[in-house]
């Protein structure tokens, strides 16, 4: 079985008008996200084997805030590829750069994470579909599931949706844990 973690970067800074799209930075909320999605991927035994991560600077910060959670090699490609791409372009990224993993995350940008999250999730939780075609938060991650023997024969529709992760979500969860309220 091959996993998908289809992973947007975490909150951006919109303050610095001065810079370009693609270099913008995380905000303060985007600081505190990304190392709290990469704690709940590594306690989830969700750690990757291979990363495609967006090529911009939110995307490469996002990755590098939670790589001390990641207790194991993995191959890391940055692609400008993934930056202003469609999701036709996301499922051929997909296709070509997958290889052998069998966990593979894409790190990237909205609107065409959340259109290839949709276009993938074929079966599984409708709650978690309706979720995703809802609102694809910042730092918020979908976990999809197939049972195609390889990343370069997979097909539209044929995953099974297994969870989304809201940011927010896990920081009530993770609050609750640690007696805050």
């Amino acid at each position: 079985m091959k996993r998908l973690l289809l992973l947007r970067h975490a909150k951006s800074d919109w303050s610095r008008r001065e810079r370009s799209d693609f270099e913008r930075t995380l905000n303060d909320r985007g600081l505190r996200s990304a190392p709290l999605m990469g704690r709940h991927i590594a306690n989830h035994a969700m750690v990757p084997d291979k990363v495609l991560c967006s090529s911009s600077r939110r995307t490469r910060e996002t990755l590098g805030l939670m790589m001390p959670f990641f207790d194991r090699e993995m191959d890391i490609r940055l692609l400008r590829s993934l930056y202003n791409a469609s999701e036709d372009d996301y499922l051929e990224i997909i296709r070509k750069f997958g290889g052998m993993a069998k966990t593979l995350m894409v790190l990237g940008h909205n609107p065409a994470m959340q259109e290839t999250a949709l276009r993938l999730a074929g079966n599984g939780n409708p709650d978690l579909t309706e979720a995703i075609s809802g609102k694809f938060p910042t730092a918020g991650l979908a976990v999809i599931d197939f049972e195609a023997p390889s990343w370069s024969k997979l097909e539209e529709m044929s995953g099974r949706a297994v969870a989304f992760f809201r940011p927010k979500e896990i920081e009530r969860t993770a609050d609750n844990e640690n007696g805050q309220t």
